[in-house]
């Protein structure tokens, strides 16, 4: 079975980052949003064997590759805030 193990990790990021940003909407369309954006703009890890997914995640827990994904999961939320697809007004609570 094929995998992208930063999917995983993405995943928990956003769960960890959506508390400091209370404002934003955070529906599903609006957390699915912020997901692809994110998923779109981080290098994909794919993984075919539990030997390759056990050294990936070692590459993935550094703190080079987790802030890049914070960063850019950061970026998503301030872009889907701006414009979200749905409906809310921005500003909005």
């Amino acid at each position: 079975m094929i995998k992208n193990l930063v999917e995983d990790h993405v995943i928990a990021a956003y769960d960890a980052l959506k508390v400091h940003v209370p404002d934003f909407c955070g529906c599903a369309i609006c957390r699915g949003d912020v997901l692809v954006y994110t998923l779109n703009r981080v290098p994909a890890r794919y993984v075919a064997t539990a030997e390759g997914s056990a050294v990936t995640e070692l590459n993935l827990e550094k703190d080079q590759s987790r802030a890049l994904i914070d960063v850019t999961m950061l970026e998503g939320f301030r872009k889907v805030a701006r414009g979200p697809r749905c409906g809310r007004r921005p500003g909005s609570t």
